[in-house]
């Protein structure tokens, strides 16, 4: 059977009509190229060439022979190329889930922005998700990675799963615009003792309420939970309502809402882990390029 070597041995004659100036843009010597020529017509019973001294014709067989020798070799150099972007991870999939909370956060555009330049080829399955269910989503492979807050206390299986720190972001206070502290640019915790919060259920976000608690445990006081939001944007028209304050990321604060004020808080653990999370066995080449677009965009942002 003949190979590809043998087709692009019998394009360059067919094209130039020469066996010299064939052999000369091969890189090769003459006999050689004869030779395979040769073999290749043996293979096929048909005479492709006419040749002689002074002349070299394609025959009929020869002129059709070559429009399919030529898309031979570019569905080859196809397959090739598709292989090769499939392994340096440029094709194929990539299911990302990311929490609400992160929605506001400038890494994720950033990522996606320079994934996709990077890798167009990669179909790109985008889906909300809040971290808890992220953690059982990539341990039962629904999903690739994720983007998520850092794990709440005795997560499950965790050990099973790579996470990377992108950011320490912030935690400020959203205070009512009327507030008695709305106009300070920095609270203390202590100052929250009898306040109101309101925030979302520990089931939607165990991260934030862990960190609200530790907080205010340092402070010497148990929140006061009064009303719940599902969402953590949708915490701010509750605060511009007054039914009380709320500890939010302060990427949120490209929310501007009427009503709304916004402090920082003075404790150096008032923050709130950004990382990228995927399965340790999970070896793809689209993942491994997609968390290397993270860590190009945590540079450029100035994250860490």
């Amino acid at each position: 059977m003949f190979d590809l070597r043998q087709l692009r041995y019998f394009v360059e004659v067919a094209e130039t009509l020469s066996f010299t100036q064939a052999a000369q843009r091969l890189h090769i010597s003459q006999p050689p190229l004869s030779q395979q020529i040769q073999a290749l017509e043996a293979d096929l019973g048909v005479r492709l060439l006419d040749r002689n001294r002074r002349r070299v014709a394609l025959t009929e067989p020869g002129r059709i022979f070559l429009v399919e020798a030529k898309a031979i070799l570019a569905r080859a150099e196809s397959a090739r190329t598709v292989v090769t972007e499939a392994a340096a991870g440029f094709t194929g999939q990539l299911r990302l889930a990311y929490a609400v909370s992160v929605s506001f956060h400038r890494a994720l555009p950033e990522t996606l922005l320079r994934f996709s330049h990077a890798a167009p080829g990669v179909s790109l399955h985008l889906v909300e998700m809040p971290t808890g269910a992220q953690y059982d989503a990539l341990l039962s492979g629904q999903i690739d990675v994720g983007l998520l807050r850092a794990p709440p206390e005795g997560v499950a299986n965790a050990r099973q799963l790579t996470m990377e720190v992108i950011d320490e972001e912030p935690l400020i206070l959203a205070l009512p615009a009327g507030h008695r502290l709305a106009k300070q640019e920095v609270v203390s915790m202590g100052d929250l003792a009898r306040e109101s919060f309101v925030a979302p259920p520990r089931t939607a976000a165990a991260t934030l309420i862990d960190r609200l608690t530790m907080l205010a445990n340092k402070a010497r006081f148990r929140p006061n939970i009064r009303q719940e939001a599902q969402q953590i944007p949708s915490l701010l028209p509750l605060v511009a309502a007054g039914l009380g304050v709320a500890l939010v990321p302060a990427s949120l604060q490209a929310v501007h809402m009427e009503k709304v004020a916004f402090a920082r808080i003075d404790d150096p653990e008032a923050f709130w882990y950004l990382a990228v999370a995927s399965r340790t066995d999970n070896t793809s080449p689209v993942l491994e390029s997609f968390l290397r677009t993270v860590r190009e965009a945590r540079t450029k942002l100035g994250l860490g």
